[in-house]
């Protein structure tokens, strides 16, 4: 069998230049990690980070709906875009919405879903279950659904922030608590905890993408993954390792419906979570938990100039 000897690869940018092995086949595609030097670059963020999931050219305008909901960070999202004017759906509104009350504290997939099928399908919702505080269980009337329905028929831009895949449940009907159990109402033989799945997630999302879409044809989709890490988790492990379990979770499920999605032009996927991870040094204040104010910022400025144009 005759051998070839391929000459290696060099990848060049305007301040640098790296050599790969080329003794191995490549395909269509072949990215390279970043050197420490190309952090400097200019394009660094469209070229290393971006690339394969900015939009064709920018299309959120200032005439537009947007709602950002799911995790905390749906919170530093509707600051920004209230403070640039953008026409944002958020606390200063006089509504009862849970969605708009509540909606940082819905950060895993399911609680997203049932609000979504209870606003739109008017899907029934088991009691005992929708706590933002321990101190009550939230209201899932006919008056609160309608309302929730009028505001999501007004949205033209649905930003989901997902951030958690562990939850607590019902065993006996396995409907998920937005956040956790009172510890007044905890009954061992009828709440549990656990891990959600790759595949639960995924479907989730899926269906969370096509409810919008059935009933706000027009509307556009963007996901992302809070890089928020958890406070605490409730596995006999530590919090770091359950955290990485929990985004790698979610991150997979996220990839699965935007590849099986990668011809729709209404569903994106912002990596505020790899900006955080792989950018920033020190992003986070002495909680560990919470990012810095210039942080939070940067990875809005980088959402601006890809998705908000100034029509």
């Amino acid at each position: 069998m005759k051998r070839y000897r391929l000459d290696p690869l060099i990848y060049k940018t305007k301040s640098d230049s790296q050599k790969f092995g080329g003794h191995w086949f490549r395909g269509k595609n072949c990215n390279f990690i970043p050197s420490k030097k190309h952090f400097k670059d200019k394009n660094f963020f469209d070229k290393y980070i971006l690339e394969g999931f900015k939009p064709k050219k920018p299309f959120i305008t200032k005439k537009q709906n947007i709602l950002a909901f799911g995790s905390c960070f749906a919170t530093e999202i509707s600051s920004y875009l209230a403070n640039k004017n953008y026409s944002i759906f958020n606390k200063k509104m006089s509504t009862d919405t849970h969605i708009i009350r509540y909606g940082e504290g819905m950060a895993n997939t399911f609680t997203v879903l049932e609000q979504l099928l209870w606003a739109f399908e008017n899907k029934n919702i088991e009691k005992n279950t929708w706590y933002y505080s321990a101190q009550k269980e939230e209201r899932n009337d006919l008056e609160i659904r309608e309302q929730t329905l009028n505001l999501l028929k007004k949205i033209d831009i649905f930003i989901i922030t997902v951030g958690l895949a562990e939850v607590w449940y019902n065993k006996v009907n396995n409907q998920v608590f937005w956040k956790a159990i009172p510890a007044n109402q905890f009954d061992e033989n009828k709440h549990g905890f656990r891990v959600s799945t790759v595949e639960e997630n995924t479907t989730n999302l899926q269906k969370i993408y096509s409810i919008i879409k059935k009933n706000k044809p027009n509307a556009s989709i963007i996901y992302t993954l809070s890089p928020i890490p958890l406070m605490a988790t409730f596995r006999p492990q530590s919090c770091i390792t359950a955290n990485s379990i929990s985004k790698s979770i979610l991150r997979v499920a996220l990839d699965n419906v935007i590849s099986k999605n990668n011809n729709k032009e209404d569903l994106y996927y912002f990596p505020s979570y790899e900006i955080t991870k792989e950018y920033f040094i020190d992003p986070f204040l002495d909680d560990n938990r919470h990012l810095k104010q210039e942080y939070t910022y940067e990875i809005m400025r980088v959402f601006e100039d890809n998705y908000c144009c100034e029509e």
